[in-house]
């Protein structure tokens, strides 16, 4: 990079719109759609797709809802021309559906595009030549006037090849290829020199497509040539203005919405962005973004997993995991803070299950397109206490006192950062059932057990437990069942306890659902141990507890008695 790019770049200069609309309005329907990834996103691949990909990319679109897709450029190969008449020939096109076709503004290539089309029951022209000034004069070497007339002649031939197949429903889209570099006046001078010959009417519907083939602006600059067109066209109640816009600056989506927001009835794109250079509009983005906002937005991605998998497939490239919506970690949390407030927002939502979704940093409830609560927290090094209960919690129902998540997050801590990855659900569970005695063969097992009163009111416990493979016999006395239980196990440690902290909750609704029972212990060195038992008896389960607090601490078993 040089120190000084104004010496290499210019800035580009916006157009002089003081009385702008747009900024003032509000986005409430979503727009018609066309879905370019058969061929723009087509023509971006390094492998383009043969007919069995394209096939299936074509199913695809029409299961998300695409009424309107650009399925090839016929004339530029011989691949596209074959799938255009398989589309045709097979009767592959649903009666609602039209697709379009690109073809540029030579004679030979529109005859072609045509006899691709011959039959279709259905189709959408798509002319385009270049406007911008660097391309008249670099690319074309042409004229002002010559730009136009090249695109009048193609039109007009257009017009004649539609009037002379009749047995399909015409419409045509006509594109200033590179418009968000053109200068407006004539970007509107051509367009309405294209609209004189085709003389749009219902019968003989247009498409005015105003590109931006790559963003040279900032987006509110984009929405200023869109309003400052729709708003001297003269046959802008005649005609549909779609947008296409690229992604070269990374604001493809804020262009897009602000052309809609400027007077653009329509946009074109690709799922998830692909094209070339940096890209298209994603589609997937664009809509979510209005369905988050309450806008029914016209496209089906209640499967998103399964759009992103032919997506990938007939694109052979990644939809990145980070993607807005859809990638495999736009609903993860990892940070602490995050999986805090995420938990937090769950637990409130229980208590209000139809209202209103308020979830802190989940925009949309992932369970709408198809994915499930698994991947919302995710567990590694940067996590803090409620990740890890939020998983224990959603995967086995253990609702861990506070003091319990804290102690345990410290161990999941340990455990990342010694291996320095991610923990997964698998391993988080085995690390709880080790560290808080839910194993099948816990150090201290309690086999049986009977209590009785006294006539002081105090209670008596008798029980048979095994010690680190050793049966024997536990006897204590205390006001209550476990503090019966805490006398009778001071002479099997090698430090005096106190109980501090208990818990317990059901793990269903019906009268006969296991008990969870946590108990925390604190010894005479400063330790505090915690340990889970889990029991259709809650009193067995509040004993396991117990046993499992204080089992780090046990002394050399005794003989079997």
């Amino acid at each position: 990079m040089i120190a000084q790019p104004a010496t290499k770049y210019r800035p580009w200069q916006p157009l002089a719109l003081a009385d702008r609309r747009w900024p003032s309005n509000t986005l409430t329907r979503a727009p018609r759609w066309l879905s370019t990834d058969l061929r723009d996103g087509n023509q971006a691949l390094a492998e383009p797709m043969d007919s069995a990909r394209k096939l299936m990319f074509w199913e695809q679109l029409l299961a998300c809802g695409f009424k309107e897709i650009e399925v090839a450029f016929p004339s530029a190969s011989q691949t596209d021309f074959d799938f255009v008449r398989q589309l045709i020939d097979e009767q592959r096109i649903p009666e609602d559906v039209t697709i379009q076709v690109l073809t540029q503004a030579r004679e030979d290539l529109i005859a072609r595009t045509f006899d691709a089309l011959r039959g279709a029951p259905r189709a959408t022209v798509h002319l385009y030549n270049a406007t911008a000034p660097l391309f008249r004069r670099l690319v074309f070497r042409q004229s002002e006037a010559e730009s136009v007339a090249l695109a009048v002649s193609a039109t007009r031939q257009i017009r004649s090849l539609c009037e002379s197949q009749p047995q399909t429903a015409w419409c045509f889209e006509y594109s200033p290829e590179t418009f968000s570099a053109t200068e407006p006046e004539f970007a509107l001078q051509i367009c309405e020199a294209v609209a004189d010959v085709w003389q749009p009417e219902e019968h003989r519907p247009m498409i005015v497509n105003l590109p931006a083939t790559v963003e040279v602006s900032t987006p509110n600059v984009y929405a200023d040539q869109i309003e400052y067109f729709c708003r001297h066209f003269s046959y802008r109640d005649r005609v549909c203005v779609s947008v296409h816009p690229h992604n070269d600056r990374g604001t493809g989506i804020a262009c897009a919405e602000l052309a809609m927001l400027a007077g653009a009835d329509r946009v074109e794109g690709c799922l998830f962005g692909n094209g070339e250079r940096t890209g298209n509009v994603c589609l997937v983005t664009l809509a979510m973004n209005l369905y988050s906002q309450g806008i029914a937005p016209g496209l089906d991605f209640s499967d998103m997993p399964r759009v992103v998998e032919v997506a990938e497939t007939c694109n052979q490239l990644p939809v990145h995991p980070r993607h807005p919506w859809a990638g495999k970690l736009a609903y993860t949390a990892f940070s602490g803070s995050h999986q805090d407030a995420i938990k937090k927002g769950f637990e409130a939502r229980k208590n209000q299950p139809d209202g209103f979704w308020e979830m802190p940093y989940l925009p949309i409830d992932p369970r709408d397109i198809g994915c499930t609560y698994e991947a919302v927290i995710r567990v590694n090094s940067q996590s803090g206490k409620s990740g890890s209960a939020w998983i224990i919690e959603e995967n086995h129902g253990l609702q861990m006192p506070r003091a319990l998540q804290q102690a345990f997050s410290q161990q999941v801590q340990q455990e990342t950062d010694r291996h320095g990855g991610e923990m997964t659900q698998n391993a988080l569970w085995q690390l709880f059932r080790e560290r808080y005695g839910l194993v099948s063969q816990p150090a201290l097992a309690l086999l049986e057990f009977s209590t009785q009163s006294t006539p002081g009111g105090t209670m008596q416990l008798q029980a048979r437990i095994r010690s680190r493979g050793v049966e024997q016999s536990l006897n204590g006395e205390g006001n209550g069942l476990l503090s019966a239980a805490a006398q009778g196990l001071q002479r099997l440690t090698t430090t005096p306890f106190v109980i501090k902290d208990y818990h317990e909750h059901t793990l269903g609704e019906r009268s006969d659902s296991r008990s969870a029972t946590y108990i925390c212990c604190l010894f005479a060195d400063g330790q505090r141990n915690w340990g889970v038992g889990i029991d259709n008896d809650i009193s067995r389960a509040s004993l396991q507890a117990l046993f499992n607090a204080v089992s780090r601490y046990l002394d050399d078993p005794l003989p079997a008695s």
